[in-house]
């Protein structure tokens, strides 16, 4: 069966720093992109970062750029996403994505095959 698991999550201070993983089993998740989304209490969910199926495209948000940074094993079938330079409006639920039909990028919810069940993260202020 199918299945991205998310860890990682938790409190940080601004300024801080998180490092969420993304577990991937039951499929072939190093054929697809893979990709982060978050969403925050009454907003939508939206993009963060995409990584192509062999890490040679590398896609982010621009309100995350410089900050974040996104990768990948595929021999251990895990996600990454390295958050430094948190604020407190980043406070959001984090997903694991991936989309079967790209292994270039995977950038727009409505064409994620794939969802986590998140890792919540808070940014105190």
């Amino acid at each position: 069966q199918e299945q991205l698991v998310e860890s990682g999550g938790g409190l940080v201070q601004a300024g801080g720093s998180l490092r969420l993983s993304c577990a991937a089993s039951g499929r072939t998740f190093s054929s697809y992109a893979m990709g982060w989304f978050r969403q925050a209490p009454g907003k939508e969910r939206e993009f963060v970062a995409s990584i192509s199926r062999y890490g040679g495209t590398i896609v982010y948000a621009d309100s995350v750029k410089g900050r974040f940074s996104i990768s990948r094993d595929n021999a251990k079938n895990t996600l990454s996403l390295q958050m430094n330079s948190l604020k407190p409006d980043e406070t959001a639920v984090y997903y694991c994505a991936a989309d079967k039909t790209s292994s270039l990028r995977v950038d727009i919810a409505a064409r994620v095959n794939y969802w986590g069940k998140g890792t919540l993260v808070t940014v105190s202020s």
